[in-house]
């Protein structure tokens, strides 16, 4: 191998990566959260940035916090959107924070502070049309170079799937939901 190619070679894995956590399934942000583990266990600078997810207090929530510096997390959202008739309900409030966090966003992922940045439920921000798939495109086709971003949330979408170096969605097969049983501390929060 010659020193060009050697180079070459050095470039190409400093690039970031887009990698999307989709589907029906549970897993989406556990997934996430395995990656900013991965990341600080190698001296990687990590945010998290919840879009749906209100202020409570999550175990996620709780142990990424004992992790700073490495890992940085906040919740943007307010709280989970209300569905009528199966479709979302959205209010002004929801809109007006949707359009702050994503401002927020912008401005995070542009700073070049960070290794990491995983955007929590984004994809359903977009799909309940709360974020314009065009602004989101445009931000991370301008991110950082060296910038990893990791979009999770059910129904990506197919212009995320385009951009994306790794899709991974997630199926249900089975849920415990389905048969009556809560949401379990420690399993879904």
């Amino acid at each position: 191998m010659n020193e060009f190619s050697n180079t070459a070679s050095k470039r190409k894995d400093k690039k970031g990566l887009i990698l999307v956590n989709t589907g029906n399934g549970k897993g989406k942000t556990t997934a996430a959260m395995g990656l900013a583990l991965r990341a600080a266990g190698n001296n990687m600078r990590v945010l998290i940035l919840q879009f749906i997810k209100g202020s409570w207090k999550s175990g996620e929530v709780k142990i990424m916090e004992k992790l700073k510096p490495l890992i940085e997390i906040e919740q943007l959202g307010t709280g989970f959107i209300k569905f009528v008739d199966g479709k979302p309900s959205i209010s002004e409030e929801d809109r007006i924070n949707a359009e702050k966090s994503f401002k927020y966003t912008s401005d995070k992922i542009k700073c070049g502070k960070y290794d990491m940045v995983i955007l929590d439920e984004i994809n359903n921000m977009i799909d309940y049309g709360l974020l314009a798939i065009d602004d989101v495109i445009n931000l991370l086709e301008n991110k950082p170079e060296e910038l990893n971003v990791v979009l999770t949330g059910r129904n990506v979408h197919p212009e995320l799937i385009k951009i994306a170096d790794t899709v991974t969605e997630m199926k249900e097969i089975k849920h415990a939901y389905n048969k009556g049983i809560k949401a379990r501390k420690g399993i879904e929060y």
